[in-house]
């Protein structure tokens, strides 16, 4: 995490409130209060203590010592609606394993990459899907484990160490039609001559009581990630869908759970026969067919998922199923929507590569990570698919002319 002297290019040392009411007043006339304070809100929600840290330092401030940009800063000196225009070889746009990858990777090859990470992008802090997950125990290299928000600091910190820019901003639209291409956010345009697309694929989840409560204490969108953890072992669990990665899910969870259920909400599977009959013959899954979940509930010693309530559609009739571990199998969203169908996607949304390739629709353009990858969907598998794409975007420079890190 970058400290607030290279955040701001400017040391900002907190300031006390007091609780009188004349300096209250005083600070509520103020709209950075309120702005950041909307802004803590939102970060708490996706549990980044980094970006929670920094803000709220910043929310205890008076406006006369907020950061503002220098007067010579390009942003502030362009005619182009106040838009700061930035040239790179390298534009990578996502913050988790697969866009640092590829930022490290480059930046080592003198490409000086500038990384759009994103603030809040599809309600997730930078990061990425890590960031909403508590202990990682499959990523290489940590033996005792190592929590989801840390393994994403070090992603982020080595990147900076080798010269990658970074911002923290949301890339609103891109311009793919003509070289170089051109990347827009609110307050930046960075023409670049070639792009890694490393946006992710965002899991899908239900919305009931509870189901916010006991995210990361019992509810998962991810059984191969998370399953193995000691709070699910020897317990019942449950896994929520009708496709193929519901029954995978459940017959891998079986591994460890004592029990689990599949808890469907209609009176059919859409899996492939050969999942439903393996997870079928399967002695440690039970069906729970045209149902769904309303309710979860805490085990009432560890504050941790113990209970859901489950209603039949049919009967409405509604039971308590004691469970330590709901998983969510109802598929993932490919954060595609911003490119406007610029570049192929097949039809779940996910971006069209080359077979062995990193190689998009358009020559010069690469994806990485979940936003190409609908099968493996790992941290590890997006940090591999990062690196190729770095590899096979530093060739194309090459083959284009591109020499000595300079554009033409």
């Amino acid at each position: 995490m970058l400290p607030l002297t290279l955040w701001f290019k400017g040391t900002l040392a907190p300031k006390t409130v007091k609780g009188g009411k004349e300096e209250r007043q005083k600070m509520n006339k103020t709209l950075t209060r309120s702005r950041y304070s909307k802004i803590i809100t939102s970060l708490k929600k996706a549990r980044s203590r980094s970006f929670v840290k920094m803000f709220s330092s910043l929310s205890s401030l008076p406006q006369s010592q907020l950061p503002i940009p220098p007067k010579n800063s390009p942003s502030m000196n362009n005619n182009n609606n106040n838009i700061q225009i930035l040239k790179t070889q390298v534009c990578i746009i996502g913050s988790g394993p697969a866009a640092h990858t590829a930022a490290i990777y480059t930046s080592r090859a003198d490409l000086k990459p500038i990384l759009f990470e994103g603030f809040m992008a599809n309600d997730i802090a930078p990061g990425g899907q890590l960031t909403t997950t508590s202990e990682v125990e499959n990523f290489p290299g940590f033996p005792e484990g190592i929590q989801g928000l840390d393994l994403t600091d070090r992603f982020r910190q080595q990147s900076i160490r080798f010269g990658t820019e970074i911002f923290t901003e949301t890339v609103t639209n891109v311009d793919f039609s003509t070289t170089p291409f051109r990347i827009y956010s609110d307050s930046k345009l960075v023409e670049a001559d070639t792009v890694i697309v490393a946006t992710g694929a965002i899991a899908k989840k239900l919305k009931f009581p509870g189901s916010e409560v006991f995210w990361n204490r019992g509810i998962s969108a991810c059984a191969v990630c998370d399953g193995a953890a000691p709070i699910f072992r020897d317990k019942p669990l449950a896994v929520v869908g009708g496709g193929d990665s519901a029954m995978e899910e459940a017959n891998f969870l079986t591994k460890f759970g004592s029990k689990v259920y599949i808890i469907h909400r209609r009176d059919t599977f859409r899996a492939s026969k050969i999942m439903q009959k393996k997870a079928a013959s399967n002695p440690k899954i039970e069906v729970i067919l045209n149902s769904v979940v309303e309710e979860a509930y805490g085990d009432g010693v560890r504050g941790v998922l113990g209970w859901l309530k489950v209603k039949n559609l049919v009967s409405g009739d509604k039971m308590d199923v004691k469970v330590s571990g709901l998983f969510f199998a109802i598929g993932h969203e490919p954060a595609t929507k911003f490119l406007d169908g610029q570049l192929e996607l097949d039809p779940d949304g996910y971006i069209v590569t080359k077979p062995g390739t990193t190689e998009t629709s358009i020559q010069g353009i690469f994806a990485a990570g979940d936003v190409q990858d609908k099968k493996y969907r790992q941290a590890i598998t997006a940090a591999g698919t990062g690196c190729m794409a770095a590899l096979e975007l530093e060739h194309y420079l090459q083959e284009n002319g591109y020499q000595d890190g300079k554009t033409d």
